[in-house]
Order: C-alpha cells, then sequence, then structure tokens
C-alpha cells in the first residue's frame, strides 16, 4: 500500500471512529434503569426543561456524568497502556505494570480497614467520596515517587520494570494483611471499591477528572517524538541525542496522572489499558505515534462507552461491576489478538 493510499485509509478510519465515540456517547446516555424517552434527554440535553422533574435529575445528575466519566477513564487507561507498551517494548504491559494501581488500592485500604478499625465503622458510601480520591491518589504517587527515585539510579528499562512489579506486590502484600484483619463490614466496602465504578464521580468531581486526565493525555501527545524513538531501543535514541532519564519521568508523571487519577476516582480497571493499543494497532497498521495515540484515544473511549452500555443492560435493576465488564471484554481480546498468530513484538 503506497503512502497515499494509506494516508486515505487513515483518514477514513479516523471518520469512522469519531461519529462511532459519539454515537456509543448518546447511546449512553438512553441506557439505563429507568425508560426516560430519547426526546425529552435530547430536549435536555439541548437546554430544554424535561416533562418530569425526575427525567431532568437522571440525565444531568447520573447519566450525563457517568458518560463522561467512562468517556474520561477509556481515554486515560488506553492511553497509559499504549505510554507503558512503548517504554518497556512489552506487549502486555499495562497502566498498573508500574504499582500504580496497588500503590491506589493500598491508600484506600488505609482509609477503609485502616482509620475505619479506630473508628469502629466503615463507611458505607466510599466510592467517589473525596477521602477515597485523595487516599488513592496519595498512594499511587507514592509508588511513583519510589519507580523515580529507582530511575535516577538504575539505567536498565526491563530493571526498572520489575522493580515496579515488586512495589506493587509488596504494597498488595500490605492490603492482604489489612484484609485479615478487618472486620467483615470494612472488608465488603474495600471489595466493593476494588469492583470499579463510573456512576460514582460526581459533576464536581468531573472538573479535577476531566482535567486531570486531559493534562496526562497533552504530555502524551507533546512525547510523541520521544514515544518514537524510544521504539528504536534506548542505546540508539541515547546516540540521537535523547535524555534518557528526562524521558521516563516524563512517561511516567504521565502514567501516573492518568491511570492514578481513573483509579482514585473510579476504582481499578483492568484489561482496557492492554487491549485498546492492540486493537489500534490491528486497524491501523501503525507503530507511528502520531497516528497511534489519536487512534488509542478515540478506540478506547468507544469500549468503555460500549463496556458501560453492557454494565447497564435493560432490565437490570443495578450496574454490574465495570472491572468485571472490561475484563470479559479485553481478556477474548487479547486471547484473539495472539490466536491470529499477530506479531505482539514486532512493533517493539
Amino acid at each position: 500500500m503506497n503512502k497515499e493510499n494509506r494516508q486515505n485509509k487513515n483518514t477514513i478510519l479516523f471518520i469512522v471512529l469519531s461519529v462511532t465515540i459519539i454515537i456509543a456517547f448518546l447511546a449512553n446516555l438512553f441506557t439505563g434503569t429507568v425508560q426516560v424517552p430519547v426526546q425529552e434527554i435530547l430536549r435536555i440535553l439541548s437546554g430544554g426543561e424535561a416533562s418530569r422533574p425526575e427525567w431532568g435529575v437522571i440525565v444531568t445528575e447520573l447519566r450525563l456524568p457517568r458518560s463522561v466519566t467512562a468517556l474520561t477513564a477509556g481515554i486515560g487507561l488506553s492511553v497509559s497502556g499504549l505510554l507503558m507498551q512503548t517504554v518497556f517494548r512489552n506487549p502486555l504491559a499495562g497502566p498498573y505494570v508500574l504499582g500504580i494501581s496497588a500503590g491506589a488500592s493500598l491508600g484506600v485500604a488505609i482509609v477503609v480497614m485502616g482509620l475505619s478499625f479506630i473508628t469502629g465503622s466503615a463507611s458505607p458510601a466510599l466510592q467517589g467520596s473525596w477521602t477515597t480520591v485523595i487516599a488513592a491518589w496519595l498512594g499511587s504517587g507514592l509508588v511513583l515517587m519510589l519507580i523515580l527515585l529507582v530511575s535516577f539510579r538504575v539505567r536498565d528499562i526491563m530493571t526498572i520494570l520489575i522493580l515496579g512489579i515488586m512495589f506493587g506486590s509488596a504494597t498488595t502484600a500490605l492490603v492482604s494483611v489489612m484484609q485479615f484483619f478487618s472486620t467483615e463490614a470494612m472488608l465488603k466496602s474495600f471489595m466493593i471499591w476494588t469492583m470499579g465504578s463510573l456512576g460514582g464521580v460526581t459533576n464536581n468531581q468531573l472538573w479535577i477528572l476531566v482535567p486531570a486526565v486531559a493534562g496526562g493525555v497533552v504530555i502524551s501527545l507533546g512525547s510523541v517524538k520521544l514515544l518514537n524513538m524510544m521504539l528504536l531501543g534506548e542505546n540508539y535514541s541515547r546516540i540521537m541525542g535523547m535524555n534518557i532519564t528526562l524521558a521516563r519521568i516524563l512517561v511516567f508523571f504521565s502514567t501516573s496522572l492518568l491511570a492514578g487519577t481513573i483509579t482514585a476516582f473510579c476504582g481499578p480497571i483492568a484489561f482496557v489499558g492492554i487491549a485498546v493499543p492492540h486493537l489500534s494497532r490491528l486497524l491501523f497498521r501503525n507503530a507511528d505515534h502520531a497516528i497511534l495515540l489519536p487512534a488509542t484515544i478515540l478506540v478506547g473511549g468507544i469500549v468503555m462507552l460500549a463496556g458501560d452500555i453492557i454494565a447497564q443492560l435493560p432490565g437490570l435493576e443495578s450496574s454490574l461491576p465495570i472491572n468485571s465488564v472490561t475484563a470479559l471484554l479485553g481478556i477474548p481480546i487479547v486471547i484473539w489478538i495472539v490466536i491470529r498468530n499477530q506479531k505482539l513484538t514486532g512493533i517493539f
């Protein structure tokens, strides 16, 4: 395929994905346990008054924040997964490979099973609470700081990967110890948080979630040249004059901002960060991050919106845990790619 045909194909794919993500976003607004007429939703979104007050509350206070959260989470996790797969040149690396998710879980565990043990009661509404968000942020930030300190002394990227896994395992072990000594109510509250949720983010919290993820995406888009050079290996990148340490800090910070923020607000959501970058590569057949990053943004948003729609299938009185849905979607995708003998390491 010549260059002009490839550009035309990419343009068509981007148009199709852009239209699809708009349709998925609207479909997510129309999905829920309460049947709200389509014309009423469109009227509310355009600033009009709903025929029934409760419909206005459902759309503006519940469905719209949830849809924006799903879109933001899908984009953030997918981009962070692409960053990790690029910097470690590992096709199975995800946004939690540096222990960010484990650090966030430790922060939440301390709040739920540590402080609650002292006070003698567990909070019944942890998802989306500011205490949980701040605790998750601090936990993921602590792990990131440890990784950054190590990266100043260690030059080999695979060693950093192994140490990141070790830090994650250590924090997971601490969480397990806290679970052992926790009460049934505390343990239940924590386990509910680990299932993930897109419905606990309020309109006020979106003013922090969306800009934080947008900031991480902007940093990633500004690092396209660095990411492309990383694909060629660190030795070649050094020869070309790239500051490896600075590049690592930039990528790690962006990943932490993306994955850490989403984990803080939505809980740990698995497999999106691993599967979506592979889907994007499969669609565009291109390793250039100038193409791959925008593609990953669009595909990630579509996948997460689709997952949220499945979680709210008609007839269900409550939503399924989003972590379970993304696992059921993501695992078959990765297995399918492997079975089709896709050379996952061919672009690294």
